[in-house]
């Protein structure tokens, strides 16, 4: 008997997942939030950077996805930095970066994606927005996970300059919400976990989550992302997310 009607309906089933997921944040418009980054290397020593964050959804039915700008007030060498991210429905998103010392804006190359965000162990891609169809899809297994009941969703990435081969997704069975992915490198071997904590319900519709955790399993570092004051609605524009204006970004 041939496996391959068993490994469409787990391809099958697995979109199906993705797109729940992504359904439950339609509409939210936009955000802004406070994000304390925190690096940690493998003795433990760590430094934080204080940013602030802000996200703009895209139109819906359009090959454009959602937007967002991140500007960095500490530490003092590195304020006044932003990273802008564009991203896509079936193309690689575009990616900017602003650095004052530099006093110009350069652009992220597709294939230099895959490297570490300013020395953090969550890569330039990680920014990106996961939408469907960036991803091939295969539902793995029913999982309980931290007391809650969990699909458990391989996705791998279409983008040939992905620095993973794959990714494993808990999601709750209940809100779609991502708790925990494991990321796979191109020699398939675990390169990092992240898991995912501290959900808040806003406007009785959109779940964020508080904290993130970041451990790379071949360095023994991680990273920290802490997020508070989460504002939804907040009027913001697409001119906010110009890059002509990032060098301006406050």
């Amino acid at each position: 008997m041939s496996s391959a009607p068993l490994l469409a309906d787990a391809q099958q089933r697995g979109l199906q997942i993705a797109t729940e997921a992504d359904k439950r944040n339609d509409g939210f418009v936009d955000n802004r939030a406070n994000l304390a980054m925190t690096l940690r290397n493998k003795k433990g020593k760590s430094n934080t950077r204080l940013l602030r964050v802000r996200t703009l959804e895209g139109l819906k039915g359009s090959a454009n996805g959602d937007k967002s700008l991140m500007i960095f007030d500490s530490p003092r060498d590195q304020k006044g930095s932003a990273l802008l991210t564009y991203s896509y429905k079936t193309k690689p998103d575009d990616q900017w970066i602003y650095l004052p010392a530099a006093k110009r804006v350069k652009r992220i190359a597709s294939r230099n994606k895959s490297g570490p965000f300013v020395g953090s162990e969550f890569a330039y891609e990680d920014f990106n927005f996961p939408e469907v169809e960036k991803y091939g899809y295969k539902y793995l297994r029913d999982e309980e996970y931290l007391g809650r009941d969990c699909y458990v969703v391989e996705r791998d990435p279409v983008d040939k300059y992905s620095g993973y081969r794959r990714q494993h997704v808990w999601l709750d069975k209940t809100e779609y919400r991502i708790w925990k992915i494991d990321f796979y490198d191109r020699k398939n071997s675990l390169l990092k976990t992240l898991k995912v904590s501290d959900y808040e319900l806003y406007l009785g519709a959109f779940w964020r989550a508080s904290t993130q955790l970041m451990n790379n399993h071949q360095t023994g570092k991680s990273t920290e992302l802490r997020f508070t004051d989460f504002e939804f609605k907040t009027g913001l524009k697409e001119i906010d997310f110009s890059v002509n204006r990032l060098k301006r970004a406050r």
